[in-house]
């Protein structure tokens, strides 16, 4: 299978385990024969750099580029993690990804403002002609309501990209460092491609290799 993978900068900690554990997923599937572009969220590096930019007065453009800047630091350690299974160079742009798709892991970052890395992840696997967009974060699924903020919240298990929509549009801040569940932009973009999402618990890698080839305990988005 060819997946586009969006990780989330929540799960990379700036250790060497943290990039090694999913590095080590991604290789054994590689191995297995699936195509696979990955592409890294900034975290709370991201957060913090923007943070501080808000402080300075710094307008959400520039609070963008410095979360770019940072999902571009994320990428540089994953592929260092994955050595000579993953193309060296980071992919901001379409048309990079159709140039490298092959035997390696291609590794990404953010590219543009006013968009996150989920967005990047949609565009890439239409690039790549990917079956398939996997968002990995520190949260297992999809909620009819933020799960962090409401106890009683209930996990989905399959829905309609214009039920994840709303879902965005009731719950969730789009802001520079502050998309919430996914990035609306990215939505859309999927429903116009008909592209399937599977929202998983990244925190388990495993979690990743199951959504690709089957039995993950997310939510698929169809």
């Amino acid at each position: 299978m060819r997946a586009s993978i969006s990780l989330g900068g929540s799960l990379l900690t700036h250790t060497p385990d943290a990039f090694t554990k999913y590095a080590n997923t991604l290789i054994e599937l590689k191995e297995r024969g699936h195509q696979l572009i990955v592409v890294t969220g900034g975290g709370r590096p991201a957060r913090h750099w923007i943070n501080l930019a808000k402080q300075l007065g710094a307008d959400p453009h520039t609070q963008d580029r410095l979360g770019i800047h940072a999902t571009h630091l994320n990428a540089l350690l994953l592929i260092a993690a994955l050595g000579p299974h993953a193309h060296p160079h980071i992919h901001r742009r379409g048309s990079e990804i159709k140039q490298h798709i092959n035997n390696q892991i291609l590794v990404g970052g953010g590219h543009l403002p006013e968009s996150s890395t989920d967005y990047r992840a949609v565009l890439f696997a239409e690039a790549a002609g990917a079956e398939l967009v996997i968002n990995a974060t520190d949260v297992d699924g999809v909620y009819d309501r933020n799960p962090k903020l409401n106890p009683d919240a209930v996990k989905l298990d399959h829905i309609t990209h214009y039920w994840l929509e709303k879902i965005i549009l009731e719950n969730a801040e789009q802001a520079p460092g502050e998309y919430g569940l996914f990035d609306l932009k990215a939505v859309r973009r999927a429903k116009k491609l008909k592209l399937p999402l599977i929202f998983v618990d990244g925190t388990d890698p495993q979690e990743i290799a199951r959504a690709i080839e089957g039995g993950h305990n997310g939510t698929e988005v169809r």
